[in-house]
């Protein structure tokens, strides 16, 4: 019987797992428009087109997206026990954080709580503008896409999409003007469960150069 081979610490590292996004993208949709179900092509891994109804929110900070999960436990203690005898999930919020720089209708109508298409939307970009505050401000729900991109080492794209279905504006960061930075529509949005699709993110990683690690 043979000496087994001792493992050693590089046992199981890939490098080639080790990922970023290198380029991000938001979208941002009404309610009514349809969710994403299949944001890859099948037979390569390609990118597909953006559903119609969906508008870019164009140029972002550097800071890039933010997405936090806020999860609260539950502890059961017991008198013979230091330690939690049992632990449960109470609630668990999911929210992504962005600022855009541009002042295009995406990014002017979540932070102002405005619908991106139909009645009550801003015109179109060279057109007056002109909004007003109601005197009940609406919290709209709207269907966000984010996608990030990454090359794998034969330079094949890596793509990482998130979805919320079901979300909405909770928080805005102040809107500074000034000469020595550009204006600025920081918003956080928060993810909720969609009664129809039955989940409050769907997540997605596939793109050729992802396929060509199995390689």
């Amino acid at each position: 019987m043979g000496t087994p081979t001792p493992p050693t610490l590089e046992d199981g590292l890939r490098n080639s797992l080790i990922r970023k996004q290198l380029v991000q993208a938001v979208y941002a949709a009404d309610y009514s428009a349809a969710a994403i179900t299949a944001p890859f092509d099948p037979e390569d891994g390609a990118l597909a087109a953006i559903p119609a109804g969906y508008v870019a929110v164009g140029y972002t900070t550097d800071d890039g997206l933010t997405f936090t999960t806020d999860l609260s436990m539950v502890d059961v203690t017991s008198s013979q026990s230091v330690e939690p005898t049992r632990s449960d999930i109470e609630s668990e919020v999911l929210t992504g954080q962005y600022v855009p720089q541009e002042t295009n209708p995406a990014a002017v109508s979540l932070y102002k709580g405005l619908p991106l298409a139909g009645a009550g939307a801003l015109p179109v970009i060279g057109e007056p503008w002109a909004m007003e505050r109601p005197a009940l401000p609406r919290s709209p729900y709207y269907r966000l896409l984010f996608i990030g991109l990454d090359f794998g080492d034969a330079g094949g794209e890596i793509y990482v999409v998130k979805h919320y279905p079901k979300a909405r504006v909770t928080s805005k960061d102040d809107q500074q003007w000034a000469r020595s930075t550009e204006t600025q529509w920081p918003v956080t949005v928060q993810a909720y469960r969609d009664p129809v699709i039955g989940t409050a993110e769907r997540e997605w990683v596939d793109g050729p150069g992802w396929r060509a690690l199995a390689e």
